[in-house]
């Protein structure tokens, strides 16, 4: 078993679902305790079930400035300290009307941009000053998408959703250059179509289906699974990683290399 987070407290930004809810397990398995953040009390409780006295969780919006403070202060509180952050809390827009730039309404460029980039900035606002405050460094990951680097226009046009996330990129790689030389390490995560139930759309449209395998051509052309990036996730936020800041990690599938045409290449 991987023990890189022995020890270690971390904060789970949407980590009662998807790709959270998996990072939450592979940090408990690794050694770490977790503070997960989720909007669903069902969804909360059956995390604290499962994962018992290594886990607390908090039912709040990650949106609230608030959320990310009370985190963090319940992991130095209930667990005696705070060593890392994974903000992964985001999602579509299209249900508030993200689509390409000419479509995109009013609500849809607030809404998208509030639940994906304004959650993040006060996550990682919230985590660097308790860094700072603790005076002990830290290691902050942010989750983006491979839509903020590589767009693709036929399937995944959702113009105020890849802004967000390539914004993301930009104050991650920002902060870390700051903040290198007090110790606080922040880094990406970006991957490519993954199963969730935020792309419960894509995976049942069988034309993307199609098009994923050759625009992800990794382990026969598949849609990734949130444990894809667990591995990446738990060795970011560990000492392995100790040398590693303002990196974007794409766990993509090889998205970000392939050109995703229909049929065989």
């Amino acid at each position: 078993m991987i023990t890189h987070l022995r020890g270690k407290r971390i904060v789970v930004v949407g980590g009662t679902s998807g790709l959270g809810l998996s990072a939450t397990r592979a940090c408990i398995e690794a050694g770490a305790r977790v503070v997960a953040v989720g909007r669903d009390a069902a969804k909360a409780a059956d995390v604290a079930a499962q994962f018992g006295d290594a886990v607390r969780t908090l039912v709040a919006d990650a949106s609230d400035p608030a959320t990310a403070v009370e985190a963090i202060a319940r992991a130095r509180a209930e667990f005696g300290g705070f060593e890392g952050l994974y903000h992964v809390a985001g999602g579509s827009g299209r249900r508030h009307g993200d689509g390409a730039l000419h479509d995109v309404s009013d609500e849809a460029w607030e809404k998208t941009l509030q639940h994906n980039l304004t959650s993040a900035f006060n996550s990682n606002r919230a985590a660097t000053r308790a860094f700072l405050e603790m005076a002990t460094g830290g290691s902050v990951v942010n989750c983006a998408s491979v839509l903020g680097m590589h767009p693709s226009p036929r399937f995944f046009a959702t113009h105020a959703y890849a802004t967000a996330k390539a914004a993301i990129i930009g104050m991650t790689r920002s902060a870390a250059s700051f903040y290198a030389p007090r110790g606080i390490r922040f880094n990406v995560l970006a991957p490519a179509l993954v199963a969730t139930p935020m792309s419960r759309r894509a995976q049942e449209d069988p034309a993307i289906v199609e098009f994923i395998r050759t625009k992800q051509p990794l382990d026969g052309g598949r849609i990734g699974q949130p444990e894809d990036l667990d591995g990446a996730v738990v060795w970011l936020l560990s000492d392995q990683a100790r040398f590693v800041t303002g990196q974007v990690v794409a766990v993509d599938g090889g998205w970000g290399v392939s050109d995703g045409q229909s049929g065989a290449p």
